[in-house]
């Protein structure tokens, strides 16, 4: 019995199980089966040293969105040059797993010279403290770590960690990757078999309702081709087999942008009725819910703005809910953003207001900051005047007085101009107030 097979992987260094799914059948044996990461992928990159290093390699973070090959990059690095594999999930290990393994590491190193490669998926939902256990068997190379993570690791991974790790960033994967995955998939001996056909269109929409991941249009296929047996896959096939109808809605081309100006251009109007439809549509042409959240939230504060201010905390809590929760639960928290962007009070004055305020800077009306104003908090600032005749407008019992603060020549500019609609009606009342004791 060889490594591999000792461990429960076979000569692809791909688990083995009984029946495997057709995602895990297709995995890249090598680096250059490996699409869509060409980066990467260049003679003497880091991954390629990283594979085919046979000392201890470094160890390493994959960031990247789901289905772009993180857990495929940690079998190859595993597979080359006899190397053990063990694999820990984020989701279910604790610190007393993590001490296991590195004992277990420390173990075969000692005995063997075998090194081990710990592979950790989504490293993010590690805490603080199961991520500084797994510090000094990184530092002394006792294990090598490949950790996958869809978070940023600058805010998701310790400092300490991540700078005893190389971090490679995996791409989201473009159409023409996922077509050559589907490819692949329906002429190799691993695929759905050579009694199938797939229709163009059908590719296409595997494609597009795949959202550049490369493990749900495998799963698509396959469900497809299991429907079929044999013979030719067609739009109906892959249509029943997602149990979703085909929606006319090309993610590179005029119906994309039409269905997305459409959709912003409904809420604005407060047409919430055409606003969820046209959020409908991107759900079913599987668009990625995280790019709906964020038009959702630039709504919000353009045409929201300050005349209902919780709808941009509503959005943004919506597109933190989507990137931890995802489809299809996801589509219920864009429901609910869309609601309330769409049926809110509408203003677009501090978005007019900050646009009239750089084309000032742009176009040179930016005079020196007024003296009273100016830093001074450092030794000297006194004898050139800076803050010396401020005035602390909490002095004054209505926490405002005359004082200027714009620069000279400007004066008298106005960039702010609210409307009477919800939240900004007070607003109104408050600056027309505020403006005249300004002026005192």
């Amino acid at each position: 019995m060889d490594l591999f097979e000792a461990m429960g992987v076979d000569g692809s260094g791909v688990p083995e199980v009984a029946d495997p799914p057709l995602a895990v059948r297709m995995r890249p044996r090598t680096l250059d089966e490996l699409v869509g990461q060409d980066h990467l992928l260049a003679p003497g990159s880091p991954l390629r040293r990283l594979v085919d290093d046979t000392a201890a390699p470094s160890s390493v973070i994959l960031w990247g969105p789901p289905g772009t090959g993180k857990t495929t990059i940690a079998y190859l690095v595993a597979r080359s040059a006899g190397r053990r594999f063990a694999e820990l999930s984020a989701v279910s290990a604790g610190v007393k797993d993590v001490r296991a393994v590195v004992s277990e590491a420390q173990r075969a190193l000692v005995t063997s010279g075998t090194r081990t490669i710990l592979f950790i998926d989504e490293v993010h939902r590690f805490s603080k403290a199961q991520q500084d256990s797994l510090l000094p068997a990184v530092e002394n190379r006792t294990v090598t770590l490949v950790a996958a993570t869809t978070e940023n690791p600058h805010f998701s991974v310790i400092s300490p960690l991540l700078s005893r790790s190389l971090l490679l960033t995996l791409r989201p994967l473009d159409e023409e990757a996922i077509g050559a995955l589907i490819d692949r998939a329906m002429t190799d001996e691993r695929g759905v078999g050579t009694d199938l056909s797939l229709a163009q269109d059908a590719k296409e929409q595997i494609v597009r309702l795949a959202g550049a991941d490369a493990r749900k249009a495998l799963t698509i296929l396959e469900a497809a081709a299991e429907a079929v047996g044999e013979g030719e896959i067609g739009l109906r096939e892959i249509e029943n087999a997602i149990d979703v109808a085909a929606v006319r809605y090309d993610r590179a081309g005029d119906q994309h942008y039409d269905v997305i100006s459409a959709f912003i251009k409904s809420m604005r109007g407060s047409d919430v009725d055409a606003a969820l439809h046209y959020l409908a549509r991107m759900i079913v042409a599987g668009e990625d819910p995280r790019f709906i959240a964020r038009r959702v939230m630039i709504a919000a504060s353009e045409d929201v703005g300050m005349a209902d201010p919780s709808a941009l905390q509503t959005a943004v809590a919506a597109a933190h809910a989507v990137a931890l929760i995802g489809m299809p639960e996801a589509r219920i928290i864009l429901a609910e953003a869309v609601v309330h962007v769409a049926t809110a009070p509408k203003s677009n004055a501090a978005y007019t207001g900050i646009d009239a305020a750089i084309a000032d800077v742009k176009a040179g009306k930016a005079g020196p900051v007024p003296a009273h104003l100016r830093d001074a908090h450092y030794s000297g600032a006194e004898s050139l005047g800076h803050g010396t005749e401020y005035r602390y407008p909490h002095n004054d019992p209505r926490g405002v007085l005359g004082q200027n603060y714009l620069p000279e020549g400007l004066e008298d500019a106005r960039y702010y101009t609210p409307t009477e609609h919800g939240y900004e009606r007070q607003i109104t009342q408050r600056l027309t107030t505020i403006r005249e004791i300004l002026s005192e």
